[in-house]
């Protein structure tokens, strides 16, 4: 099958300058600063390329929100969003892992298309390993000279599950409480310090370079009509292979589970959660859905940031229910009443089942 981002991952030393220039980094990059800006924003909505975070969003037509300078003079910023906190989710690590530049890269792309000039990166706090890898991307790519038209700086957050939000994540570089905003406006008209932001996550930046070399339609036609290009799934639970899986959009369940070896010791199979634990499950009825924005969310559920958690027949559901019902209720970040006192009530719930 068709792979984007992992093609190298055998390559020990990706994650330096280096090799990823040899195997064709930064063309994307030197390709997307020779053409103007709306071409760039029109070859990425060709693209079909959606939100991979989870929302879904059409990544061009959310470029396309940020106000032009004439509206709205001033700065603009990039930020990328790396802190992935929904349980069953690990794919942003291993990619920030072993292909930071690609992030980057990416990155530098998107403050072409909106003409901004500041890019952050926001690493999950736990994530230490990841926040030095790319301190030494960053460096690298400084020193050769790609840095040049948009600064990139790193931040870290401190733990809190909310912050994965990008309303939320925006409260937070500026120093406030992990607290969502309700828009409108949205980051991109008002985003950090009140000014047009486009917040992005990992792999969606990560898309970008590829996009921009082969050509938005070569992207579509990897996927299927309205989800263009690969999406990536960690997986992990019941099952004999767990890890990170490269796949083009409308991939059928099916496929996803055979690829990653069926269900562990060859049990029957109770649900797998899709994207992530806030989404629904998926049964054994449901193994040829494919696996798209559109497709998975008219079965009912949603495909997230791509978290899939595999659990066979021996699995408690409720246990399982309550377990995730807990993390959230200790993770709310206790701004609006129903979460705040619905997810303790669920939880006690629960625990009397």
């Amino acid at each position: 099958m068709t792979k984007i981002l992992t093609q190298h991952f055998d390559e020990p030393k990706l994650h330096e300058l280096e090799t990823y220039r040899r195997l064709g980094g930064y063309k994307g990059l030197e390709k997307a600063l020779s053409m103007s800006r709306r071409d760039v924003t029109e070859e990425v909505k060709k693209s079909n390329l959606r939100g991979l975070g989870g929302a879904g969003f059409p990544t061009g037509g959310k470029w396309e929100t940020v106000p032009p300078e004439e509206k709205s003079p001033g700065p603009r910023y990039v930020v990328v969003n790396c802190d992935e906190s929904e349980p069953g989710c690990f794919k942003d690590r291993v990619l920030v892992t072993r292909a930071p530049h690609q992030v980057i890269e990416g990155a530098l792309i998107v403050a072409h298309a909106i003409d901004a000039h500041d890019a952050f990166i926001f690493v999950r706090g736990e994530y230490q390993v990841q926040y030095e890898v790319f301190a030494d991307a960053i460096a690298e790519a400084e020193a050769a000279g790609y840095l040049k038209h948009c600064s990139m700086k790193l931040m870290r957050g401190a733990g809190a599950y909310i912050s994965g939000l990008d309303t939320a994540l925006l409260e937070t570089m500026e120093g406030k409480k992990a607290w969502p905003r309700q828009p409108p406006p949205f980051p991109t008209v008002s985003g950090l310090m009140g000014r047009p932001t486009v917040v992005n996550n990992v792999e969606t930046v990560s898309m970008l370079p590829h996009i921009m070399l082969n050509g938005g339609e070569w992207f579509a036609k990897i996927g299927v009509p309205k989800s263009g290009g690969t999406v990536v799934f960690s997986i992990s639970g019941h099952i004999e292979r767990p890890g990170v899986y490269e796949f083009p959009m409308g991939v059928k369940l099916r496929e996803v589970l055979a690829a990653a070896g069926g269900v562990k010791g060859g049990k029957k199979l109770k649900c797998v959660i899709p994207g992530g634990t806030s989404m629904p499950p998926l049964v054994e009825g449901d193994l040829d859905i494919a696996l798209d924005f559109d497709s998975v969310r008219a079965a009912g559920t949603f495909l997230g940031a791509g978290g899939m958690i595999v659990l066979d027949a021996t699995v408690d559901t409720v246990e399982v229910a309550h377990n995730i019902e807990r993390f959230l209720t200790h993770e709310s970040c206790g701004q609006c009443t129903p979460c705040r006192e619905g997810s303790a009530w669920s939880e006690r719930i629960l625990q009397r089942m």
